[in-house]
């Protein structure tokens, strides 16, 4: 079977099943897990599909309702895919976030009807799961996106090494998202706005 021809398939399989892994694309056509991470790659560059932990999604349903995909679910600026956290809520919804600070608010808000979540870590730019990533928060750095700023990275020395360099704390996930909520409440006690800025 020609790559083309995989591609078709793989589309089709994962527009039937919603979410497949990559491990299950690999037995159900016969081919080693690189050959189909090769070629989900241009479905993922056009928008067909959405590269998840060790899967992929269909992102037909990647539209909220009333909502531009291209626009983050909880502050609503326009979402830069580099930065981006996805929420995967079930098989026909996906949900997106600009950042790491609002996409962690926002998994806190929705808890249990979060069956993954996605980022990419801010060095290699590779997508890691969110639930054993670490973050840095604090840094000198400015990405230009929400504040207080968080940023992800697949292993904790990487992430202790860019803090050595450039300052901030090394965080969990759930020691990230009760910093961000405590922070955030003192924010709008303060000045009766939310920590996202343009």
């Amino acid at each position: 079977m020609l790559a083309k021809e995989r591609q078709e398939k793989i589309r089709a399989l994962v527009e039937e099943h919603k979410h497949l892994k990559i491990s299950q694309l690999s037995r159900m056509l016969d081919v080693s897990e690189m050959t189909i991470h090769r070629d989900i790659k241009p479905l993922v560059e056009q928008g067909i599909v959405i590269k998840t932990f060790g899967g992929v999604t269909c992102a037909q349903n990647d539209k909220q309702e009333g909502q531009d995909k291209q626009s983050c679910v909880y502050c609503h600026r326009r979402v830069n895919e580099t930065f981006s956290y996805k929420l995967i809520l079930s098989e026909t919804q996906v949900e997106q976030a600009c950042c790491c600070h609002c996409g962690l608010l926002r998994h806190d808000q929705l808890g249990d009807k979060v069956i993954q979540a996605i980022c990419y870590d801010f060095l290699t730019r590779t997508t890691i799961s969110v639930y054993s990533a670490w973050f840095v928060m604090d840094t000198m750095v400015d990405v230009r996106c929400c504040q207080p700023q968080v940023l992800p990275f697949e292993r904790r020395d990487y992430a202790e090494r860019f803090v050595q360099g450039f300052g901030g704390s090394v965080h969990t996930m759930r020691e990230a998202v009760e910093r961000l909520c405590g922070e955030m409440h003192g924010d709008m006690n303060h000045d009766g706005q939310g920590c996202c800025h343009d």
